[in-house]
């Protein structure tokens, strides 16, 4: 099965964003990819609730959306009011993530989980049988454009053998430094996050490669 392609948004054109969706739903893109930052979780400032429900008007694609941001549950029902379709939290960010999740399920979005490099895969693994979606970070959050940290790849590898051992339905997505040139870390993934590599050449070529 080829993996779901998930571009990044904050790698397009912002200026001309409705054609950036348009551009990568023609070439293959199966999901968009929203960074949302506060400037306080992650040192980055991006979008918020507006711009969302902007893309939902004109995304024929769903909406995979990564909240980096403290306290999300003062958030979650606007932005899955605002068309996220997926809507992923840091662990790291909020007392109650269990909670959270299922509220997010609760007003009708798909829940995520998702935890910074440094932390621990532990953290993550009593929340999967809550989520649809478990995304790893293979780079810092907060910025495009970094490499790819290998040894987050041992983290793949223990989502997968406990959704196996659970016989959880969720999906894991990897988010950072995903290129033709990581592929062979990442066989088993679901869904690639590509923010660079697919803007920056051919989208239709990019997006050809890294399904495989």
């Amino acid at each position: 099965m080829s993996k779901l392609i998930a571009p990044s948004i904050l790698s397009a054109d912002f200026a001309n964003l409705e054609k950036e969706i348009q551009a990568v739903t023609a070439a293959g893109a199966d999901w968009l990819h929203v960074d949302v930052m506060d400037g306080h979780f992650v040192n980055n400032i991006t979008i918020g609730v507006p711009v969302v429900a902007s893309l939902k008007k004109v995304s024929q694609i769903p909406l995979d959306v990564h909240l980096m941001i403290e306290k999300p549950e003062k958030y979650i029902r606007q932005f899955v009011q605002a068309g996220s379709d997926y809507l992923t939290i840091h662990v790291e960010s909020t007392e109650n993530p269990a909670e959270v999740l299922k509220e997010i399920r609760r007003l009708g979005a798909k829940p995520g989980i998702t935890l910074r490099p440094r932390t621990g895969v532990e953290k993550i693994l009593p929340l999967l049988p809550l989520v649809d979606l478990v995304l790893i970070m293979t780079v810092e959050p907060g910025f495009g454009g970094q490499e790819f940290m290998t040894d987050q790849v041992v983290k793949i590898e223990k989502i997968r053998a406990e959704i196996n051992n659970q016989k959880l339905n969720c999906l894991i997505e990897v988010d950072g430094g995903v290129s033709d040139k990581t592929l062979h870390h990442l066989s088993q993934v679901d869904v690639l996050v590509a923010g660079s590599y697919v803007f920056k050449q051919d989208y239709a070529q990019a997006i050809k490669k890294l399904k495989g």
